[in-house]
C-alpha cells in the first residue's frame, strides 16, 4: 500500500520561510518523479515544483528563485524549501508521485497523492 505523508506546514508572516517534507512508502521511491502541488480555496490545483528520478527539477514561474525542491532517496523523502513567502502562497500543499520518465505538468499525470499540509502566509 502506497502512502505519502506531508509535514512542515504552518502559519508564517510574509517574507518568512517553511520547509515541507513528504515521506513515501510502498513505492520504489527512487524511480518516481515527485512533485509538489498546491490548491487554494476556490482555485484549481496547480503545480509548484517537480523533480525527476535523475534529480532534474522544474518550477512554476510564480515560485522560481524562492522555492527549492529536493529529494533524499535514502530516506524516501521529498522536500520543498520555501523562502520569501507571500500571502498568495497560502494554500494546501500536496506531494504526489508519478512513474513517468518526465515529470508531468498536469496533476492528472500523478498516480499517488498525500493528504496535504496547510501553508498560511499573512501580510
Amino acid at each position: 500500500q502506497v502512502h505519502l505523508v506531508e509535514s512542515g506546514g504552518g502559519s508564517v508572516q510574509s517574507g518568512g520561510s517553511l520547509r515541507l517534507s513528504c515521506v513515501a512508502s510502498g513505492i520504489t521511491y527512487s524511480t518516481y518523479c515527485m512533485g509538489w502541488f498546491r490548491q487554494a480555496p476556490g482555485k484549481e490545483r496547480e503545480g509548484v515544483a517537480a523533480i525527476d528520478r535523475n534529480g532534474v527539477t522544474s518550477y512554476a514561474d510564480s515560485v522560481k528563485g524562492r522555492f527549492t525542491i529536493s529529494r533524499d532517496n535514502a530516506k524516501n523523502t521529498l522536500y520543498l524549501q520555501m523562502n520569501s513567502l507571500k500571502p498568495e502562497d497560502t494554500a494546501m500543499y500536496y506531494c504526489a508521485a508519478s512513474w513517468s520518465l518526465f515529470c508531468p505538468e498536469s496533476p492528472r499525470g500523478y498516480r499517488y497523492w498525500g493528504q496535504g499540509t496547510q501553508v498560511t502566509v499573512s501580510s
